[in-house]
């Protein structure tokens, strides 16, 4: 979600929910989400709450990403 603050300057909120439970996982606002951001947060709650069967995101622009590994 985006939305802009009484100055005008832009914020971000990556929110993850819970569809059957409907319960609020996480909430993240920032003035810039990246990918990175994006991959963290599913990442800490699967080590917190287990791995889900299923995913579903929006198709922002931190959703789209090249993964960069280190060589070695």
């Amino acid at each position: 979600m985006v939305d802009r603050t009484a100055d005008g300057r832009p914020f971000r909120i990556l929110t993850v929910l819970d569809e059957y439970t409907r319960e609020c996982l996480a909430i993240e606002g920032e003035r810039r989400i990246t990918s990175q951001n994006v991959i963290d947060k599913p990442f800490e709650l699967f080590i917190f709450r287990a791995i889900p069967d299923y995913i579903r995101s929006d198709n922002g622009p931190e959703f789209t990403a090249k993964a960069r590994y280190a060589a070695g």
